[in-house]
């Protein structure tokens, strides 16, 4: 395992690059400590949301243009345009060739408007199918994003004395088909740590296509990949916020703690909360690997974050987390032929995996098996009437709720439920439905959607606060 790091920059706190350049990437270091890291960076804020289309609104960028054939593409890359060309402004005070920088994503953007004219224009012609050209267009646009901030980031350290060099896996005009590690050890194969700091894309263009694998998660991908394949001694992820016990916005900052350790488990109990500490599915080569990640705030250099590593367990019983996701549809079957039938789960979760329908957490008894699913899943309406359908003697009914999850390496705290119970009861919740594991590294509450904060910050007060405050 090497002496260096991989560290990641989001795309909130690139848009804020002088203060991170400041915070994370020189600091008080000597020439020699700025070297042995390698930065993966994401797009500028709101730029992949141009490009594409809004992450929590579904409002069409680029992309949702292109694909619904819609002329009125070509005004949303004009404002992905004037966006790009109004954070290279913003950076000049800071060592950015502004010149230098337009003409670099004036080229990337005039290629991918020709590229999208040439297209629109054999579609025309009835013999290319959307599919055909749908999701290599969704990647190049999603990639000029990356390279944007990575080429900008590399010019304004470069101007600020560090050997900084700009790795662009984007794969701009390049014809190879490689392998994701392929592409990522070519883009590597002669940098000098020691001497330069990479400032690498967090796109990668490869064979079956990073959006197509990964969608809008990729650069977590990328930046476990190269933290893999270089033998990282940690990855380090900068985000604009700690990695706390509870959301600092709803809690109060004076009533959340930083979590300091906790383990992979966790990290994939927070990701199915929808409170991402890294992707589900790049942690696990780094896990696997043994190779720590920790979460660090950009913007308190000196805190050392949360470290999240294979083994750890708390010495002592904790909550480590208080989370949820008010976004979940209950879907309930209850089937008075249920009882004792063997293989009733099994042809239930058929149509479940047949549509693509993921759940968070499920609930059985004797005759009813409720999945709870977030609301935005693809298909669930028609996953419903497949079920309905096939078992024409159930009661089948879909409503909403929220969930609220409490997280922990060591949850073996005397008493919990009872605790929980009566702190919930105590605000008037009325818990709906509740999930616990023999394991209890997480405990969730089904609520309705109106006691959703309301149950976390009560829960957040019986566990963290009290004990913090030695109640």
């Amino acid at each position: 395992m090497g002496i260096h790091t991989v560290e990641k920059i989001g795309g909130t706190s690139m848009s804020r690059f002088g203060e991170v350049m400041k915070n994370v990437i020189i600091g008080s270091r000597k020439d020699n400590e700025l070297y042995n890291r390698i930065f993966v960076v994401s797009a500028y804020s709101g730029i992949t949301n141009l490009l594409l289309e809004d992450k929590k609104t579904g409002a069409p960028g680029v992309y949702g243009y292109v694909s619904s054939d819609n002329p009125n593409w070509e005004q949303a890359l004009d404002k992905v345009r004037a966006k790009m060309l109004e954070y290279n402004r913003s950076f000049e005070d800071i060592g950015l060739d502004v010149k230098e920088a337009n003409d670099f994503i004036n080229d990337r953007l005039d290629g991918i408007a020709d590229s999208l004219r040439d297209i629109m224009n054999l579609r025309t012609f009835g013999h290319f199918r959307p599919g055909d050209y749908l999701p290599s267009t969704r990647e190049f646009l999603a990639a000029v994003g990356e390279a944007h901030s990575a080429f900008n980031s590399a010019k304004i350290l470069q101007a600020n004395g560090v050997n900084a060099r700009f790795v662009d896996l984007s794969g701009w005009k390049s014809t190879e088909s490689l392998t994701l590690d392929q592409a990522i050890l070519a883009g590597f194969r002669d940098i000098d740590l020691a001497a330069e700091l990479p400032i690498v894309t967090g796109y990668v263009k490869f064979d079956t296509g990073i959006m197509k694998k990964f969608d809008r998660g990729y650069s977590e991908i990328t930046f476990s990949k190269i933290a893999v394949l270089t033998g990282a001694s940690e990855g380090i992820i900068h985000k604009e916020f700690h990695l706390s016990t509870g959301d600092p916005k709803l809690m109060g900052l004076e009533n959340v703690e930083v979590i300091g350790n906790t383990n992979f488990d966790i990290a994939d109990q927070l990701s199915d909360m929808g409170m991402e500490a890294i992707h589900s599915k790049a942690a696990k080569e780094m896990e696997a690997k043994d190779i720590p990640i920790r979460v660090k705030n950009a913007f308190d250099p000196a805190h050392p974050g949360t470290l999240i590593s294979r083994d750890y367990i708390s010495p002592n019983p904790r909550v480590e987390m208080i989370c949820g996701r008010n976004d979940i549809i209950a879907l309930e079957m209850h089937d008075p032929e249920m009882v004792g039938e063997s293989g009733y789960d099994y042809r239930l979760g058929k149509h479940l995996a047949d549509y693509g329908v993921n759940y968070i957490a499920k609930t059985t008894n004797a005759n009813t098996i409720t999945h709870f699913v977030p609301e935005k899943t693809k298909q669930l309406s028609e996953c419903v009437e497949s079920i309905r359908q096939a078992f024409p003697n159930a009661d089948v009914r879909t409503f909403k709720l929220g969930i609220v999850s409490v997280i922990g390496t060591n949850m073996r705290i005397p008493g919990f439920l009872a605790r929980a119970a009566s702190a919930l009861y105590n605000a008037g919740i009325n818990v709906i439905g509740l999930d616990q594991t023999p394991r209890q590294v997480n405990i969730q509450f089904m609520v309705d959607r109106d006691d959703f904060e309301k149950s976390q910050k009560v829960l957040h007060c019986e566990f963290v606060e009290k004990n913090h405050k030695g109640k």
